[in-house]
């Protein structure tokens, strides 16, 4: 899927050193070069089509401007 000259990060969801190939920051997703797709929110679909869901904060640990 990419030019490469070594190997593309394996797209296993635990390596995030592969290159964006399409950017859309409108739509908030990114395709890397190994097939992952990224989104704004951490989540990401996999090329076998599994999912890694999105790291979401708990409320009480957000922090609050007074």
């Amino acid at each position: 899927m990419c030019s490469h000259q070594s190997q593309c990060p394996s797209a296993d969801g635990q390596d995030r050193d592969a290159h964006i190939v399409a950017f859309h920051p409108e739509q908030g997703w990114n395709l890397l070069c190994n097939g992952v797709i990224v989104f704004d929110d951490t989540g990401e679909i996999l090329p076998d089509g599994s999912v890694v869901a999105p790291l979401r904060v708990p409320v009480n640990e957000l922090t609050v401007a007074a």
